[in-house]
């Protein structure tokens, strides 16, 4: 990932727009984008990184002004922001699209299922996997074909 000096200023608006998209996205599906289970549309943004790094910035911030509109506090803006981050930083490493969209599914099943538990009382193991089957659905069956059009339009590599 380059260093924030390098970014230039069409990667900072590539960026600033992933960040608004997923905000608008996850309000505007907002009755499935939170809760102990979760269908965030959003998340099909998050395997952006794998055809351009420079929206895992943005990832972060749509998903950090998500999570301060989310209802569970300060848990989930901060561990929920960084899990998403931490999955773009992944995702952007991995070598084909089916491999890259593993990493939002189980960083945010582990991450955000283990808080989500702790904080709505639901057990953790039906907590994990509620927010990973959400994220797999939502990263398999709208993050790859996203990918696979982004592709064969030529927009991006």
């Amino acid at each position: 990932m380059k260093s924030i000096s390098s970014f230039s200023v069409r990667d900072v608006t590539l960026s600033a727009m992933v960040a608004a998209l997923y905000a608008v996205l996850a309000f505007a599906f907002a009755p499935v984008s939170f809760g102990p289970v979760q269908f965030r549309v959003s998340e099909a943004l998050a395997l952006l990184p794998f055809c351009l790094p420079q929206t895992a910035p943005g990832l972060f911030v749509g998903c950090f002004i998500s999570n301060v509109m989310g209802g569970y506090g300060p848990v989930d803006i901060i561990f929920g922001s960084a899990a998403t981050y931490a999955a773009a930083r992944a995702t952007a490493k991995m070598p084909n699209v089916w491999l890259a969209a593993l990493p939002p599914v189980v960083i945010n099943a582990l991450v955000v299922g283990c808080y989500i538990s702790l904080l709505s009382s639901t057990p953790m193991v039906f907590s994990v996997f509620y927010i990973g089957a959400g994220q797999a659905a939502v990263c398999f069956c709208l993050g790859v074909p996203l990918v696979f059009a982004l592709k064969h339009s030529g927009l991006v590599k």
